[in-house]
This record gives C-alpha cells, sequence and structure tokens, in this order.
C-alpha cells in the first residue's frame, strides 16, 4: 500500500515521527532504534508498514529495510501483534533478535517485557527456518557471540554477572570488534 514516505520531519519522539509529504503529515510509529537512527536531519525517507485493523489505519515507520521484514515476520507470529513486534525492535536490534532465535535462547528473548516464555519459544519455533531460509546463520564471532563467552568466563573467575555484564557493555561500545581474549583482558582491568 504505502512502501515509503520522503519528505520533512516535523516531530520526532522516541515512540513515534510525524513526516510532512505534499502538506500532509504522517504520523508514523517508530522503535527506539529507528529513532536513534533518524538523527537529527531534517528530510527523511522512511520505509513503513500499513495495518488496517477494524477502528484505525496505524503506520508503523522504519529507518531500514531489515528492522521492517523482521518486524513482518514477528508479526506472523501467534501472539505477537505490531506494537508487541515494535517493543521487541525497541528492546534490542535486529541482529540481536535474529540471533538470539537462531541460537534457540529463550532467555534472552524472555528479557523483553511483554514476552513470555512461551511466546519466546513460539517465535524462536516459527521464525528459525525462515531465516534460515533468508540466508541468516548465527555468526561465530558476532559481538553477542563475543560477549557471551567473555560473561561465562569471568562468571568462571568469580565475578558477578550484573557487574561483568555492565562492564562488556561499557567495553563493547568503545570497541565493538573486539576478540574474546581482549574482552576478557579489558574486563579484568576494569573490574
Amino acid at each position: 500500500m504505502i512502501n515509503h514516505l520522503q519528505g520533512k520531519l516535523i516531530e520526532k519522539n522516541p515512540a513515534s515521527i510525524v513526516v510532512e509529504c505534499s502538506g500532509v503529515g504522517y504520523l508514523l510509529n517508530i522503535s527506539l532504534n529507528t529513532y536513534s537512527k533518524l538523527g537529527d536531519s531534517e528530510n527523511v525517507k522512511i520505509l513503513t508498514h500499513v495495518q488496517i485493523s477494524e477502528d484505525a489505519h496505524t503506520l508503523y515507520g522504519f529507518a531500514d529495510d531489515e528492522e521492517r521484514k523482521l518486524f513482518r515476520l514477528l508479526i506472523t507470529v501467534s501472539g505477537i501483534g505490531c506494537n508487541t513486534a515494535r517493543m521487541m525492535l525497541s528492546s534490542m536490534t535486529v541482529a540481536e533478535i535474529e540471533t538470539y532465535i537462531l541460537q534457540d535462547d529463550v532467555a534472552k528473548l524472555k528479557s523483553i517485557k511483554g514476552i513470555g516464555e512461551k511466546t519466546a519459544m513460539r517465535v524462536i519455533l516459527e521464525l528459525k527456518n525462515k531465516l534460515r531460509k533468508e540466508g541468516h546463520v548465527p555468526m561465530a564471532n558476532s559481538p553477542l557471540r563475543v560477549k557471551d563467552e567473555a560473561i561465562s568466563a569471568l562468571v568462571t573467575l568469580g565475578f558477578t554477572r550484573n557487574s561483568v555484564d555492565k562492564t562488556l557493555d561499557t567495553l563493547l561500545k568503545t570497541s565493538p570488534s573486539a576478540s574474546v581474549e581482549d574482552l576478557i583482558k579489558q574486563a579484568l582491568k576494569a573490574l
């Protein structure tokens, strides 16, 4: 129906934006990931998804096609509507969600607000093969894998999981391509 909107960004907040196209202002619901990718640009191009129900026509906006594709996959799962899918995309990046699905990581998906154990299991069950058919595979050296291995090693050394998790998040922001060994060495200095 409406593939994208290109126009002037009139209003921007973490949950929605207003884009003016030819004198018409369109309200689009967005995720926090899209909000952060938009930056302060005045002219934008936003990919859209239109959800039509009995009482409303709702537009959802996305900064890139990967996020929109995952959103559309998520809403095919029974029990996940547009708002829940948007919450998932606000809580984690597209790569994180895809990796957790491909690795059968129910606990990580369950950590998202509004996602219980049954829903997390359903998401994995219904989307894992679809993601694999599209060519997605869990990356061996993805930041998530590196972080998980570093957490495991540091917890084994006696550090608390919460402090390790916070430290590694900080370290990965400054050096996202660090190896497991480098990350552990940096964390040992910081802890």
